[in-house]
């Protein structure tokens, strides 16, 4: 028999959609927790991005009565496995069946975004109803069903298979709180005016669906024990800081893993040559693949360093494009970039290989082969976050002994050991003023470090790869997470019958 069931409810998951880390660790936990004798299962949403084409699909429900606070929406419910889980689809043609999740690809956000996840979060919870299966914890995601916790102990407070469930809320990135206008939003939700307060999901006269998700979630994680410190700060978290210091000890920071499956430079299948710490050689083949398939100077001796991410103003590729030219005309090294986001970004980052023919490539969009060749080909990693609630790339770069350059913020602090030049020890290159000067002298630390200490350099990559950054220590965290809301939630079942 499991040990419990845990349904996770989250509005992006690889393999099927992805647009950030959320995707990663949805797709990546109910895998580790399975390991963990935990029968955990996925909800997600039915978008038209989704192809199917390598998965078998079935039809659970034609139609699904999902009662919201205007009126019955209905739905359809389709099922796929993958790694031995179980992923549920909620089909809502309206909502979902729209170019891109929460935007259009011009990147305007819809305005029914609330409407929209306020659904998808309550099919969630029907799902676990019309099944006819006792869940023990409702694991919801941001702000997207962060209103699962509510509707919990609302809606469902004496529901036979729900009336004991327990929430948790990981917040992957407190920036965005799905905040929405009131007057067109509310009464759709059906949360009541009572719910409607400074503490819970009122945010100055607007909704605020993250906030009333913390509110009334048994526990509150995060990413990353740091990013944790950031954001109950006074004045951090956008906002959030008092509402998760109300949390006590039901709120935590669990560093995300990363998923040895896919990310192994011993087993990738997507890298031209397997390598580990105890031999490197195939990286150096890896590296001049990366060179040919980038165009670039094929040279085994010159430092090339890589990065792979979205263009937004977070990640801090403003940042780096401010300095690239100055690096190139004043460093030796090679660059290679993939991403995609920013239009201004997109376009300059996508012009530099005409001005630095052999020295720069460039790929505007996400391709998961190239990511992975730019993990295992490189010598550093280049992640110029403003703020970073854990990161992954980061993680990965040290798996494939690609020494991460990164500032010291949030997971980008807790995974990455600075280098010591009297000990010659670390993992990689930190800087703490977030800024373009101090981005600048860090890259040209690393690249100095690369070519007039190569013994230290391999030394910092081996170690950077014996380091256990897997799910197996993460999932367990999230299991004392689980088992402490189970705990909390008996308490204020029993407090509120009193």
């Amino acid at each position: 028999m499991p040990n419990m069931r845990v349904m996770i409810t989250a509005s992006e998951a690889t393999p099927f959609i992805k647009t950030g880390g959320l995707a990663d660790v949805v797709g990546a936990l109910p895998f580790y927790l399975k390991k963990e004798n935990v029968d955990a299962f996925v909800v997600l949403p039915k978008y038209r991005d989704i192809n199917f084409k390598d998965f078998y699909i079935e039809k659970v429900f034609d139609s699904m009565c999902v009662h919201m606070g205007l009126g019955e929406e209905w739905c359809g419910v389709f099922k796929t496995t993958y790694r031995g889980v179980d992923y549920y689809f909620i089909e809502h043609h309206h909502f979902f069946s729209r170019e891109g999740l929460y935007h259009d690809y011009n990147f305007n956000d819809y305005q029914d975004n609330a409407w929209r996840y306020g659904f998808f979060s309550r099919a969630s919870l029907q799902l676990c109803i019309d099944l006819g299966i006792k869940v023990d914890v409702i694991h919801a995601n941001d702000w997207q069903t962060a209103s699962a916790t509510a509707y919990l102990k609302t809606w469902h407070w004496y529901n036979k298979f729900l009336g004991k469930t327990a929430s948790v809320l990981t917040i992957h990135n407190s920036k965005y709180q799905g905040i929405y206008n009131f007057n067109t939003t509310y009464d759709y939700l059906g949360l009541g005016m009572n719910n409607f307060s400074s503490n819970t999901f009122e945010d100055s006269g607007r909704i605020n669906l993250l906030k009333g998700g913390i509110f009334f979630a048994d526990v509150v994680t995060t990413v990353s024990p740091t990013y944790a410190k950031e954001i109950s700060m006074p004045y951090g978290g956008y906002g959030m800081a008092p509402y998760l210091r109300n949390k006590t000890t039901s709120f935590t920071g669990i560093l995300n893993g990363i998923d040895t499956e896919e990310w192994n430079p011993e087993t990738d299948k997507l890298i031209p040559a397997n390598y580990s710490h105890k031999d490197l050689s195939g990286k150096k083949i890896c590296k001049r693949e990366l060179q040919k398939r980038f165009l670039l100077e094929e040279n085994d001796d010159i430092a090339i360093i890589g990065a792979v991410g979205r263009f937004v103003d977070q990640k801090g590729y403003h940042l780096l494009a401010s300095i690239i030219e100055p690096l190139m005309e004043n460093m030796k090294f090679q660059f290679v970039i993939l991403g995609t986001g920013d239009k201004s970004l997109e376009s300059f980052f996508g012009d530099l290989p005409k001005r630095y023919s052999t020295r720069i490539g460039s790929y505007i969009g996400y391709n998961n082969e190239l990511a992975h060749l730019i993990e295992a080909g490189c010598d550093m990693f280049v992640m110029p976050s403003i703020f970073e609630p854990c990161g992954l790339n980061q993680m990965y770069s040290l798996a494939y002994g690609t020494l991460p350059i990164v500032s010291a913020t949030g997971g980008l602090e807790d995974t990455v050991q600075n280098y010591n030049e009297e000990t010659k020890k670390g993992t990689g290159f930190k800087f703490y003023d977030i800024n373009a000067r101090s981005l600048y002298n860090t890259i040209g630390w690393g690249i100095s470090v690369y070519y007039d200490n190569k013994s230290a350099f391999q030394k910092m990559q081996i170690r950077a790869m014996k380091i256990d950054n897997s799910w197996e220590k993460s999932t367990k965290e999230y299991i004392k997470a689980y088992k402490l809301a189970i705990k909390n939630k008996k308490s204020y079942d029993k407090n509120c019958m009193r």
